[in-house]
């Protein structure tokens, strides 16, 4: 005689882990799970082993990604790197059509922050790819963080391109009532056709400048970053100014930059993507960005500007 199981335990989600021996072995193909949406990415669900992520070199220790990938399929990015490093994925269109979400994220995260050990350091949200980018709609991973962030009372910022942020600005709220908290939202450049040349899936700047005045109207600690400029395209004076004229507009309480780099799969990609669309640049590039980084001359330079435009419209860096 047979007897039905008493619990249908099902098809275990993969490990991240589980996820890159995958793909070495049978390429994109081998995702026979990912779920296809209409935004022509493929999402595939993975369980993670940490949820906090260690960083050096930044002005946090911690950082906090519950998603891998991202469809705003910015030509800049640094993190495209890391999907050719960890997967073996191309830097290019497999940034922004394959994504992996960390399901148990939430849970991971509650149990990491419950520790003895953890001394409520600041935690830096979205800072490699995109915490609101549009998939968090469905999953809402990011405010679930949030709401685990406001019951330990830990510090923590968002740095997103995404005005869903403002979805949750109850939750914010909340957020800033029990610990320091801020939002940056990215805008590099408020012209239209350098933002369609290189942040093609993005929310235009004029969204993310009304979601930086909501945010602020809400009493959320919100500025924006200029970063990246991106020498040759949006490092032009006037655009410079342009730019931090809107932000002050849109009452951002500060403004930061930083220029370009490029290393790994993102420079390769960003190269290839350069030759063709602005053939002109190539040789310049070519001597601008013989290391990862454009000369600290040029860097102070770009720095010098953006502080002089940010005097003439009262903002803080």
């Amino acid at each position: 005689m047979e007897y039905p199981l008493l619990f249908d335990l099902g098809h275990a989600t993969p490990t991240t882990r589980q996820i890159a021996d995958l793909i070495k072995e049978g390429g994109t193909d081998a995702l026979v799970d990912a779920i296809p949406r209409a935004d022509e990415a493929r999402y595939q669900e993975v369980r993670c082993r940490s949820a906090l992520n260690g960083v050096k070199g930044m002005p946090f220790a911690w950082t906090l990604n519950p998603y891998r990938g991202c469809t705003h399929g910015c030509h800049y990015c640094y993190a495209r790197r890391y999907h050719a490093e960890q997967f073996e994925l191309g830097a290019g269109d497999d940034f922004a059509s394959v994504i992996f979400v960390k399901t148990n994220f939430v849970d991971v995260l509650r149990r990491e922050l419950a520790r003895p050990s953890w001394t409520g350091q600041h935690i830096a949200i979205g800072t490699a790819t995109d915490c609101y980018q549009p998939i968090e709609g469905h999953y809402k991973l990011t405010r679930r963080s949030l709401e685990v962030l406001a019951e330990f009372k830990n510090p923590s910022s968002v740095v997103t391109k995404g005005p869903m942020i403002v979805r949750d600005i109850d939750v914010m709220q909340e957020l800033s009532r029990r610990a320091d908290f801020s939002v940056c939202i990215s805008v590099p450049c408020v012209d239209e056709d350098v933002w369609r040349q290189l942040e093609p899936g993005t929310a235009s700047p004029q969204q993310r400048l009304r979601a930086v005045r909501m945010l602020v109207d809400a009493g959320i600690h919100a500025g924006v970053l200029m970063n990246p400029i991106v020498p040759g395209i949006s490092s032009k004076p006037a655009l410079i100014e342009r730019t931090v004229k809107a932000v002050a507009d849109h009452g951002a309480k500060f403004v930061g930059s930083n220029v370009m780099y490029l290393q790994g799969g993102t420079r390769d990609h960003f190269m290839r993507w350069l030759s063709e669309h602005y053939p002109h640049l190539m040789d310049g590039y070519s001597r601008l960005y013989a290391g990862k980084y454009p000369p600290s001359g040029y860097r102070t330079e770009v720095k010098n500007l953006v502080a002089a435009m940010r005097k003439k419209y009262s903002l803080s860096s």
